[in-house]
C-alpha cells in the first residue's frame, strides 16, 4: 500500500510553545517506521503553520505573494525536522522541495519520487505546489495523485469530521464517512475546495485523524481505494 500523510503544521507545534514538538515526531517516525517495515510506502507532506501562515502575515500587511513564498519556506523547515527524526530512528528518508534548495531539498521530481518509494524510502515532498495561493492540503492532494497513492491520510489536531469545530461546540457531531459532494455542499472545511475536487476527480480517499492517536497507523490497513 502507497499512501500520502498530511501533517499539520499547527499540529506539529508543542503544547508548551515551541514552534516543533520533538517528542511528537518521534511518536510519528516510530509508527511511520513501523509501517515502513511492514511494507507500506509511505510519501509525507507538512505544513508550515507551526511557524507561520501566509495568509496570517497577508493581513498584517505583507504582500501575499511574499507571505506564502515564506509560507513555503516554512514546510521544507519542518521537512527537515521529519527528515533528521526518521533518519535517527533508522528508516531511510528522501526530501524533495517544489521550490528547489540545492545542498538542502532538491527540486520535487515525480519519478524520483516513485522510484525511492519502490526501494522503501520515506519521501518528504515539501515546499507547497510551488505556487502560491495553494494550501497544503491542495498540494498534498497534487502529490498523492502524482505518485499514485492509494489514499491520503490527513493528520491533524482533531479525530474526524464534525459538523462544526468540536473544540468550540459540544454538540459537534462526527461523522463516521462522508462522500465528497456532502462535504462539497456543506463546507465542512476537511480540506480546501481545490483538494477535496482534486480527490473527487481522481477517486483518492481521504482519511482524517489526530496525529497524537494511538491509532494513527493502525487505521492505515483499512483504508480501501
Amino acid at each position: 500500500m502507497r499512501l500520502l500523510l498530511k501533517l499539520s503544521g499547527e499540529a506539529l507545534g508543542s503544547p508548551a510553545g515551541g514552534a516543533i514538538d520533538p517528542v511528537l515526531l518521534r511518536e510519528i517516525g516510530g509508527q511511520t517506521a513501523t509501517f515502513v517495515r511492514s511494507g507500506g510506502q509511505l510519501g509525507i507532506v507538512l505544513g508550515g503553520g507551526n511557524l507561520l501562515r501566509g495568509a496570517t502575515l497577508a493581513t498584517h500587511g505583507i504582500d501575499r505573494i511574499t507571505a506564502d513564498q515564506m509560507g513555503m519556506l516554512a514546510t521544507i523547515i519542518n521537512g527537515l525536522a521529519c527528515r533528521d527524526i526518521l533518519l535517527q530512528l533508522g528508516i531511510t528518508t528522501a526530501i524533495y522541495s517544489a521550490v528547489g534548495i540545492p545542498g538542502v531539498a532538491p527540486a520535487c521530481s515525480r519519478d524520483a519520487a516513485v522510484a525511492d518509494l519502490a526501494a522503501s524510502k520515506v519521501v518528504i515532498l515539501a515546499g507547497g505546489t510551488g505556487n502560491p495561493l495553494f494550501t497544503t492540503d491542495t498540494a498534498a492532494c497534487l502529490r498523492a495523485i502524482e505518485i499514485g497513492a492509494d489514499a491520503v491520510l490527513k493528520a491533524t489536531k482533531v479525530d474526524g469530521i464534525y459538523s462544526a469545530d468540536p473544540k468550540k461546540d459540544p454538540k459537534a457531531v462526527r461523522f463516521p464517512e462522508l462522500d465528497y459532494a456532502r462535504v462539497l455542499r456543506d463546507e465542512l472545511g476537511v480540506m480546501d475546495l481545490t483538494a477535496i475536487c482534486l480527490c473527487r476527480d481522481h477517486g483518492l480517499p481521504i482519511v482524517v485523524l489526530t496525529c497524537r492517536s494511538p491509532r494513527h497507523y493502525a487505521a492505515l490497513r483499512q483504508v480501501k481505494n
